[in-house]
Protein backbone atom coordinates (compact mmCIF):
# COMPACT_ATOMS: atom_id res chain seq x y z
CA UNK A 1 0.00 0.00 0.00
CA UNK A 2 2.69 1.99 1.22
CA UNK A 3 4.81 1.46 -2.49
CA UNK A 4 1.97 2.14 -4.44
CA UNK A 5 1.19 5.62 -2.65
CA UNK A 6 4.67 6.65 -3.48
CA UNK A 7 4.11 4.89 -7.08
CA UNK A 8 1.32 7.03 -7.55
CA UNK A 9 2.94 10.38 -6.00
CA UNK A 10 5.98 10.18 -8.20
CA UNK A 11 4.24 9.75 -11.43
CA UNK A 12 2.05 12.63 -10.55
CA UNK A 13 5.01 14.73 -9.56
CA UNK A 14 6.61 13.73 -12.43
CA UNK A 15 3.55 14.65 -14.97
CA UNK A 16 3.72 18.09 -13.08
CA UNK A 17 7.53 18.53 -14.12
CA UNK A 18 6.31 17.62 -17.77
CA UNK A 19 4.28 19.99 -17.63
CA UNK A 20 6.44 22.79 -15.72
CA UNK A 21 8.06 22.98 -19.16
CA UNK A 22 4.93 25.14 -20.60
CA UNK A 23 5.82 28.20 -18.80
CA UNK A 24 9.33 28.54 -20.75
CA UNK A 25 7.86 27.76 -23.94
CA UNK A 26 4.58 30.20 -23.66
CA UNK A 27 6.93 32.74 -22.70
CA UNK A 28 9.59 32.24 -25.67
CA UNK A 29 7.58 30.49 -28.42
CA UNK A 30 7.15 33.48 -31.04
CA UNK A 31 3.85 33.14 -32.01
CA UNK A 32 0.42 34.62 -30.77
CA UNK A 33 -1.17 32.75 -27.77
CA UNK A 34 -3.48 31.33 -29.63
CA UNK A 35 -2.03 30.09 -32.34
CA UNK A 36 0.56 27.97 -30.04
CA UNK A 37 -2.39 26.79 -28.40
CA UNK A 38 -3.85 25.54 -31.64
CA UNK A 39 -0.61 23.87 -32.26
CA UNK A 40 -0.42 22.25 -29.11
CA UNK A 41 -3.84 20.73 -29.38
CA UNK A 42 -3.45 19.90 -33.10
CA UNK A 43 -0.03 18.24 -32.92
CA UNK A 44 -0.89 16.76 -28.68
CA UNK A 45 -4.32 14.86 -30.25
CA UNK A 46 -2.12 13.27 -33.03
CA UNK A 47 0.48 12.22 -31.04
CA UNK A 48 -2.43 10.84 -28.48
CA UNK A 49 -4.28 8.86 -31.19
CA UNK A 50 -0.81 7.42 -32.49
CA UNK A 51 -0.41 6.26 -28.92
CA UNK A 52 -4.09 4.99 -28.33
CA UNK A 53 -4.15 3.14 -31.72
CA UNK A 54 -0.77 1.11 -30.70
CA UNK A 55 -2.23 0.46 -27.26
CA UNK A 56 -5.24 -0.45 -28.56
CA UNK A 57 -7.35 1.91 -26.17
CA UNK A 58 -11.06 2.14 -26.60
CA UNK A 59 -12.13 5.49 -28.52
CA UNK A 60 -16.21 5.35 -28.09
CA UNK A 61 -17.89 7.61 -25.89
CA UNK A 62 -20.58 5.99 -23.99
CA UNK A 63 -23.37 8.54 -23.92
CA UNK A 64 -24.81 11.71 -25.60
CA UNK A 65 -24.24 12.94 -21.82
CA UNK A 66 -20.42 12.27 -21.63
CA UNK A 67 -19.87 14.04 -25.21
CA UNK A 68 -21.23 16.77 -23.86
CA UNK A 69 -18.98 16.57 -20.59
CA UNK A 70 -16.31 16.04 -22.80
CA UNK A 71 -17.18 19.04 -25.24
CA UNK A 72 -17.91 21.65 -21.69
CA UNK A 73 -14.30 19.91 -20.17
CA UNK A 74 -12.30 20.74 -23.63
CA UNK A 75 -13.46 24.38 -24.00
CA UNK A 76 -12.21 24.86 -20.31
CA UNK A 77 -9.21 23.82 -21.48
CA UNK A 78 -8.85 25.76 -24.43
CA UNK A 79 -9.44 29.29 -22.18
CA UNK A 80 -7.16 27.94 -19.76
CA UNK A 81 -4.37 27.92 -22.07
CA UNK A 82 -5.02 30.75 -24.12
CA UNK A 83 -5.39 32.93 -20.72
CA UNK A 84 -2.36 31.07 -19.21
CA UNK A 85 -0.14 31.51 -22.11
CA UNK A 86 -0.93 35.60 -22.44
CA UNK A 87 -0.31 35.79 -18.99
CA UNK A 88 3.06 33.95 -19.61
CA UNK A 89 3.58 36.88 -22.38
CA UNK A 90 2.47 39.70 -20.24
CA UNK A 91 4.38 39.04 -17.13
CA UNK A 92 7.07 36.44 -17.45
CA UNK A 93 7.16 32.84 -16.20
CA UNK A 94 7.28 32.85 -12.64
CA UNK A 95 4.30 35.43 -12.16
CA UNK A 96 2.48 33.85 -14.59
CA UNK A 97 2.50 30.42 -13.24
CA UNK A 98 2.84 31.22 -9.49
CA UNK A 99 -0.81 33.26 -10.59
CA UNK A 100 -2.01 30.28 -12.62
CA UNK A 101 -1.51 28.31 -9.35
CA UNK A 102 -4.56 29.80 -7.42
CA UNK A 103 -6.48 27.27 -8.85
CA UNK A 104 -6.24 25.24 -5.94
CA UNK A 105 -7.93 27.30 -3.81
CA UNK A 106 -11.00 27.21 -6.34
CA UNK A 107 -10.76 23.76 -6.57
CA UNK A 108 -11.38 22.85 -2.90
CA UNK A 109 -14.00 25.69 -2.87
CA UNK A 110 -15.27 24.25 -6.11
CA UNK A 111 -15.41 20.15 -5.46
CA UNK A 112 -18.13 20.07 -3.12
CA UNK A 113 -20.37 21.06 -6.09
CA UNK A 114 -19.14 18.53 -8.41
CA UNK A 115 -19.34 15.61 -5.83
CA UNK A 116 -20.18 14.12 -2.99
CA UNK A 117 -17.33 14.99 -1.05
CA UNK A 118 -17.57 17.83 1.72
CA UNK A 119 -15.67 21.00 1.77
CA UNK A 120 -12.80 19.98 3.20
CA UNK A 121 -11.45 22.52 5.92
CA UNK A 122 -7.56 21.58 5.57
CA UNK A 123 -7.47 21.95 1.61
CA UNK A 124 -8.89 25.35 2.65
CA UNK A 125 -6.25 26.21 4.65
CA UNK A 126 -3.32 24.70 1.96
CA UNK A 127 -4.93 27.01 -0.97
CA UNK A 128 -4.90 30.02 1.47
CA UNK A 129 -1.53 29.44 1.92
CA UNK A 130 -1.01 29.16 -1.97
CA UNK A 131 -3.21 32.03 -2.66
CA UNK A 132 -0.91 34.00 -0.19
CA UNK A 133 2.29 32.96 -1.55
CA UNK A 134 0.69 34.76 -4.89
CA UNK A 135 0.02 37.60 -3.00
CA UNK A 136 3.55 38.17 -1.92
CA UNK A 137 4.39 37.92 -5.34
CA UNK A 138 3.25 40.81 -6.36
CA UNK A 139 4.80 43.37 -4.79
CA UNK A 140 2.96 46.76 -6.67
CA UNK A 141 -0.72 46.14 -7.98
CA UNK A 142 -2.01 48.45 -10.85
CA UNK A 143 -4.08 47.74 -13.57
CA UNK A 144 -1.76 50.28 -15.70
CA UNK A 145 0.69 47.80 -15.98
CA UNK A 146 1.30 44.58 -17.84
CA UNK A 147 2.37 42.46 -14.87
CA UNK A 148 -0.63 42.91 -13.45
CA UNK A 149 -2.93 42.26 -16.53
CA UNK A 150 -0.70 39.14 -16.60
CA UNK A 151 -1.53 37.92 -13.21
CA UNK A 152 -5.74 38.74 -13.51
CA UNK A 153 -5.19 35.99 -16.59
CA UNK A 154 -3.23 34.07 -14.87
CA UNK A 155 -6.12 33.45 -12.21
CA UNK A 156 -8.61 33.55 -14.87
CA UNK A 157 -6.78 30.55 -16.41
CA UNK A 158 -6.58 29.39 -12.83
CA UNK A 159 -10.84 28.93 -12.32
CA UNK A 160 -10.66 27.18 -16.06
CA UNK A 161 -8.34 24.95 -14.81
CA UNK A 162 -10.08 23.73 -11.86
CA UNK A 163 -13.08 23.62 -13.71
CA UNK A 164 -11.96 21.70 -16.60
CA UNK A 165 -10.33 19.20 -13.66
CA UNK A 166 -13.06 19.07 -11.83
CA UNK A 167 -15.48 18.27 -15.27
CA UNK A 168 -13.04 15.75 -16.08
CA UNK A 169 -12.81 13.57 -12.91
CA UNK A 170 -16.25 11.70 -13.15
CA UNK A 171 -15.33 9.97 -16.39
CA UNK A 172 -11.48 8.92 -15.22
CA UNK A 173 -13.21 5.09 -13.78
CA UNK A 174 -15.19 4.64 -17.44
CA UNK A 175 -12.82 5.83 -19.54
CA UNK A 176 -8.69 5.62 -20.56
CA UNK A 177 -6.74 8.90 -19.55
CA UNK A 178 -5.49 8.96 -23.20
CA UNK A 179 -8.87 8.83 -24.34
CA UNK A 180 -10.11 11.82 -22.30
CA UNK A 181 -7.12 13.43 -23.06
CA UNK A 182 -7.38 13.10 -27.16
CA UNK A 183 -11.45 14.25 -27.26
CA UNK A 184 -9.94 17.46 -25.60
CA UNK A 185 -7.13 18.13 -27.31
CA UNK A 186 -9.41 17.67 -30.45
CA UNK A 187 -11.94 19.87 -29.26
CA UNK A 188 -9.18 22.62 -28.45
CA UNK A 189 -7.85 22.98 -31.77
CA UNK A 190 -11.61 22.38 -32.93
CA UNK A 191 -12.88 25.62 -31.12
CA UNK A 192 -9.04 27.74 -31.82
CA UNK A 193 -9.44 26.55 -35.78
CA UNK A 194 -10.47 30.21 -37.12
CA UNK A 195 -7.01 31.86 -35.50
CA UNK A 196 -4.99 30.60 -37.99
CA UNK A 197 -6.91 32.60 -40.70
CA UNK A 198 -6.82 35.56 -38.31
CA UNK A 199 -3.43 35.55 -37.13
CA UNK A 200 -0.42 35.89 -38.01
CA UNK A 201 1.11 32.15 -38.76
CA UNK A 202 4.31 33.52 -40.63
CA UNK A 203 6.86 32.46 -38.80
CA UNK A 204 5.17 28.48 -37.85
CA UNK A 205 8.06 26.95 -39.58
CA UNK A 206 10.83 28.28 -37.36
CA UNK A 207 8.98 27.56 -34.45
CA UNK A 208 7.90 23.85 -35.58
CA UNK A 209 10.53 21.91 -33.16
CA UNK A 210 9.57 24.11 -30.05
CA UNK A 211 5.63 23.30 -30.77
CA UNK A 212 6.53 19.75 -31.34
CA UNK A 213 7.87 19.49 -27.62
CA UNK A 214 4.90 21.70 -26.39
CA UNK A 215 2.50 19.29 -27.90
CA UNK A 216 4.17 16.12 -27.48
CA UNK A 217 5.89 16.56 -23.50
CA UNK A 218 4.25 19.15 -21.95
CA UNK A 219 0.57 18.22 -23.61
CA UNK A 220 0.47 14.89 -24.70
CA UNK A 221 2.49 12.66 -22.01
CA UNK A 222 2.21 15.31 -19.13
CA UNK A 223 -1.62 15.96 -18.98
CA UNK A 224 -2.49 12.56 -19.78
CA UNK A 225 -0.42 11.62 -16.75
CA UNK A 226 -2.33 14.39 -14.83
CA UNK A 227 -5.60 12.78 -15.65
CA UNK A 228 -4.75 9.07 -14.77
CA UNK A 229 -3.68 10.68 -11.52
CA UNK A 230 -7.34 11.19 -10.83
CA UNK A 231 -7.88 8.01 -10.26
CA UNK A 232 -5.80 8.08 -7.30
CA UNK A 233 -6.05 11.16 -5.73
CA UNK A 234 -8.79 13.49 -5.57
CA UNK A 235 -8.89 16.76 -7.48
CA UNK A 236 -8.03 19.11 -4.61
CA UNK A 237 -5.19 17.10 -3.37
CA UNK A 238 -3.76 16.64 -6.67
CA UNK A 239 -3.84 20.34 -7.77
CA UNK A 240 -2.52 20.66 -4.15
CA UNK A 241 0.12 18.10 -4.76
CA UNK A 242 1.31 19.74 -8.31
CA UNK A 243 1.67 23.20 -7.18
CA UNK A 244 5.04 22.20 -6.91
CA UNK A 245 5.22 22.90 -11.20
CA UNK A 246 5.64 27.08 -10.97
CA UNK A 247 8.99 25.87 -8.74
CA UNK A 248 9.94 23.61 -11.25
CA UNK A 249 8.94 25.95 -14.03
CA UNK A 250 10.87 28.90 -12.31
CA UNK A 251 14.08 26.62 -12.43
CA UNK A 252 13.67 25.38 -16.12
CA UNK A 253 13.44 29.22 -16.79
CA UNK A 254 16.98 29.94 -15.23
CA UNK A 255 18.55 27.18 -16.52
CA UNK A 256 17.54 27.86 -20.06
CA UNK A 257 16.82 31.70 -20.35
CA UNK A 258 18.19 32.87 -17.28
CA UNK A 259 15.22 34.62 -15.72
CA UNK A 260 16.38 35.21 -12.06
CA UNK A 261 13.34 35.35 -9.60
CA UNK A 262 12.97 38.40 -7.10
CA UNK A 263 12.99 37.57 -3.30
CA UNK A 264 9.40 37.92 -3.26
CA UNK A 265 9.59 35.13 -5.63
CA UNK A 266 11.31 32.84 -3.65
CA UNK A 267 9.54 33.53 -0.40
CA UNK A 268 6.01 32.98 -2.42
CA UNK A 269 7.44 30.04 -4.13
CA UNK A 270 8.55 28.41 -0.86
CA UNK A 271 5.41 28.94 0.63
CA UNK A 272 3.34 27.20 -2.17
CA UNK A 273 6.10 24.69 -1.93
CA UNK A 274 5.12 24.20 1.95
CA UNK A 275 1.65 23.36 0.67
CA UNK A 276 2.87 20.65 -1.75
CA UNK A 277 4.73 18.66 0.82
CA UNK A 278 1.98 19.00 3.73
CA UNK A 279 -0.27 17.78 1.31
CA UNK A 280 1.86 14.75 -0.17
CA UNK A 281 2.23 13.57 3.39
CA UNK A 282 -1.64 13.88 4.48
CA UNK A 283 -2.94 12.68 1.25
CA UNK A 284 -0.86 9.24 2.25
CA UNK A 285 -3.23 9.03 5.20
Amino acid sequence: MENSHIKNLSLLLLATLFISTSGVLGKYIALPAEVIIWFRGGFGAFFIFLFCKYKKVNLKINSKKDGYSFLVSGAFMAAHWVSYFYALKLSNVALGMLSMYTFPVMTAFLEPFFSKQKLNAIHVLLGILVLIGVYILVPNFSLENDEAKGILLGVFSALCYALRNLTTKKHVKNYNGSMIMLYQLIIVATLLLPVLFLSDVSNVQSQLPLLVLIALLTTAIGHTMIVNSLQHFSVATASIISSVQPIFGIIIAFIFVREIPSFNTYIGGGLILLTVVIESIRSKK
